[in-house]
């Protein structure tokens, strides 16, 4: 397991993400920005607003998710 925090996936906060690969925090990033989104959390709305775009838009996001990848991947296992 891996932790990356909500600001290293390109949100505001410093909640923990956990997971065995990238896609696990990454997918665990989209469910936080959507609940803080349906909460009324303005601060979080540019980072959802982004996300929303690269899952819309999967081609154009390839480098953010190969920085993701990658910065996970240099991570120490928890």
């Amino acid at each position: 397991m891996k932790t990356m925090t909500c600001r290293q996936l390109g949100g505001p906060c410093d909640l923990e993400h956990r997971g065995e690969t990238a896609d696990d925090v990454i997918q665990a990033q989209d469910r936080h920005l959507k609940e803080a989104e349906k909460a009324g959390d303005a601060s979080h709305q540019e980072a959802r607003d982004a996300m929303k775009g690269r899952w819309r838009h999967p081609k154009k996001s390839l480098g953010w998710y190969r920085d993701m990848k990658e910065a996970f991947a240099g991570l120490p296992e928890d």
